[in-house]
């Protein structure tokens, strides 16, 4: 019994720690959507799919309430959405994008994850060769649908590719058809788990299980960095 319970504390502490790092980094998506485009999400289809990832990860109706309210303050901050580029750890690729109201610490701090692992960063755009970025959208598969229907529906909107894995489904776009494919996505009714714009490797790295665990002690720093919001790698 004394074993069990250790188990569902070490279970519920690493839930905990997820959220104190994942719900921050969704009220600030959440903050930066609502000042930009209105905090009535009827209207702002950014805020709504905003909304809709802080849903899908569990985030408290509060804090989401909190976090658009704190949008129409006076004090809100001023966050400036910038993206770094770096090579970490055996080569691997990396593109770090954050949002942040002091870019200096920001960049110091991530300088600093990629030199602790004898990295180092690369000028903002040497890397965009090597990853395409896409709007991708997920959500849950249904008896009812389609989806070679949905594909030819959805050509039209922007839809490159539609697959499904372990009952959820992938539509992939390019990032500049993000919001006419999930207009389209919303249209048939479909309420999506999480969406976002994501960079994918053009050309993906098999790393051994080694190489992996020394490049994920970076990216676990960078993740638990608060400005930082995504990151993407070559890894395959």
């Amino acid at each position: 019994m004394g074993r069990a319970f250790e188990y569902r504390r070490a279970a519920k502490e690493k839930r905990w720690d997820k959220m104190s790092r994942v719900f921050p980094k969704l009220a600030k998506a959440i903050t930066m959507a609502a000042k930009e485009g209105g905090s009535d999400p009827d209207m702002n289809p950014s805020l709504r799919t905003a909304i809709q990832n802080a849903k899908a990860q569990n985030m408290p109706k509060d804090n989401i309430s909190s976090a658009i309210k704190r949008a129409e303050g006076k004090d809100a901050a001023d966050y400036t959405e910038i993206t770094y580029e770096g090579k970490g750890p055996h080569g691997v690729l990396v593109v770090v994008e954050c949002a942040t109201d002091n870019p200096t610490r920001t960049v110091a701090n991530v300088r600093h994850y990629f030199t602790k692992v004898g990295g180092a960063m690369v000028p903002t755009g040497s890397l965009e060769f090597m990853f395409n970025r896409k709007a991708v959208f997920e959500f849950a598969k249904t008896e009812e649908m389609d989806l070679e229907n949905f594909e030819l529906e959805w050509i039209d909107s922007g839809l490159e590719e539609i697959e499904e894995n372990d009952g959820t489904v992938y539509a992939y776009a390019d990032y500049t058809d993000f919001g006419t494919l999930s207009s389209a996505i919303e249209a048939a009714g479909i309420e999506t788990e999480k969406a976002g714009l994501e960079r994918i490797a053009t050309s993906p790295v098999d790393y051994s299980e080694e190489e992996i665990e020394d490049i994920e002690k970076m990216l676990d720093r960078l993740e638990e960095d608060e400005d930082v919001q995504a990151v993407f790698t070559n890894i395959s």
